[in-house]
């Protein structure tokens, strides 16, 4: 048996439902209920049925969860035993990710940033559905690795991590446009410095070639930067800024557009980056005006970013 949006083998004994919360949950490490609800059975009105299928998977020991209080409400927090994830890696539906989650990571500093991932890529599923554009709960992948070298610290291989790579198909009546975007999430807990210093990095692995090792591959193969062997087109850059005010958050902004348009890798680049809160694009969507561009006018634009440079 296979689930209409997940074609892939229900193990005998469980639900297509829980089949889909461990994968979900396999992609994206820790996921509250009301998320999971959102990603999976948003076509029923309540996340009851959910809850005793998760109550299931609980008693077979495949996942397990930790209460979380905010605001004066408690919600359960879910994520894969070892058990429940090597029950997905034997499957070879999802690439296998080395990363497990514990209840010590579920319960520690981790828990934030990570519910603030799931809910950045759940903004661009509930707006994809809106706007009949196609972008699912397993369209996103939490802290992918791109390996490069930079020339101001030769011999080092570096290593770039967003916090998710997100595929989204932007739909009209006559084209279907691929849209990859690398998303950065900012909770107002680091630097502004070292949120500039995260898109040098990108700049830098934008400009990196990768050595061919021999002479005479060197003279039958032209130089390509390693970004072009996983994306056809430099994936837009998106800054989601969250864990403050709305003031806060605009100076988070200016001060971060000052430090990029002081910064000759990223003005000589010519990467697409924006930036805009959680809480504008969860209300409003990706394709409203909603983006600051982190180079040239402070024009607020949409996904395209089309006043950024080219």
């Amino acid at each position: 048996m296979s689930h209409p949006c997940y074609p892939h083998p229900v193990a005998p004994g469980s639900s297509a439902t829980g089949q889909d919360a461990l994968t979900t949950l396999y992609q994206h490490r820790l996921v509250s209920t009301g998320q999971l609800h959102r990603m999976i059975t948003s076509h029923h009105t309540s996340p009851e049925y959910l809850r005793r299928q998760l109550q299931l998977l609980r008693a077979d020991g495949l996942v397990d969860c930790v209460n979380r209080r905010r605001r004066g409400q408690s919600e359960l927090l879910w994520w894969l035993t070892e058990i429940g994830a090597e029950a997905v890696e034997a499957t070879g539906f999802l690439p296998a990710r080395p990363y497990r989650m514990s209840r010590h990571a579920a319960a520690g500093p981790l828990q934030g940033h990570t519910l603030a991932t799931v809910e950045t890529g759940l903004a661009f599923v509930t707006h994809a559905a809106r706007l009949g554009h196609e972008c699912g709960p397993l369209d996103w992948t939490p802290e992918l690795a791109h390996y490069y070298r930079a020339d101001d610290r030769p011999g080092e291989e570096l290593s770039l991590i967003p916090d998710a790579v997100l595929h989204y198909v932007h739909t009209s009546a006559d084209q279907r446009t691929l849209l990859t975007l690398f998303i950065e999430v900012d909770r107002a807990q680091m630097t502004v410095g070292r949120l500039a210093s995260k898109l040098h990095a990108y700049a830098a692995y934008h400009a990196y070639i990768p050595q061919t090792p021999t002479r005479a591959a060197r003279k039958n193969t032209r130089p390509q930067p390693a970004w072009r062997s996983r994306y056809p087109l430099f994936p837009r850059v998106l800054l989601v800024l969250t864990g403050a005010t709305r003031a806060r958050l605009q100076r988070r902004v200016a001060d971060l557009r000052s430090l990029a348009a002081a910064d000759p890798a990223l003005t000589t680049a010519g990467i697409r980056a924006g930036v805009t809160t959680l809480e504008d694009l969860v209300e409003h969507g990706p394709f409203a005006n909603i983006f600051t561009p982190v180079l040239g006018p402070a024009t607020a634009t949409d996904l395209w970013l089309a006043t950024t440079p080219a």
